[in-house]
């Protein structure tokens, strides 16, 4: 028991900082555009943030299943890689259909990684949410300056 809740959580360590710093990579890129988005036209530069943003979040969250699959694969859990996959990527969404379960000696894991998958969802909403913010009062104040 106590081993599946040390590596549940550090598979949750590892994959909510990932993602932390994914974001901060992210803010960063921001700053970077941050005088072209505040340039006319606004909405299409809105529109392209958020999808850029989307794609990250994707990312991050894939990358995420990802370690959580290789971690179950390596440990044997499962005995293909596949298995691995689609346990994590419907224990990581809270999906959870039942159709492939831990054994009774890995258990633990599987209610790790859908705490952990809400932990990166949240974290993900959070971050497009602030994105969307960021880019309009920019804009908006921009264009008050401007005009």
């Amino acid at each position: 028991m106590f081993i599946q809740i040390a590596l549940g959580t550090a598979l949750i360590l590892l994959t909510v900082l990932g993602t932390g710093f994914s974001f901060f990579v992210l803010e960063k890129m921001f700053a970077w555009v941050n005088d072209w988005l505040l340039r006319e036209p606004h909405q299409p530069k809105l529109m392209l943030m958020l999808s850029v943003t989307v794609l990250w979040v994707l990312g991050t969250v894939t990358v995420s299943v990802w370690i959580w699959a290789l971690a179950l694969w390596v440990l044997g859990v499962f005995l293909t890689f596949e298995g691995s996959m689609y346990f994590s990527i419907t224990a990581f969404t809270t999906l959870g259909f039942g159709d492939i379960l831990l054994p009774h000696k890995w258990r633990l894991l599987g209610g790790m990684a859908a705490v952990n998958g809400l932990l990166n969802l949240g974290l993900s909403t959070a971050m497009l949410v602030e994105m969307l913010r960021f880019v309009r009062v920019n804009q908006r104040e921009a264009r008050k300056r401007k005009g």
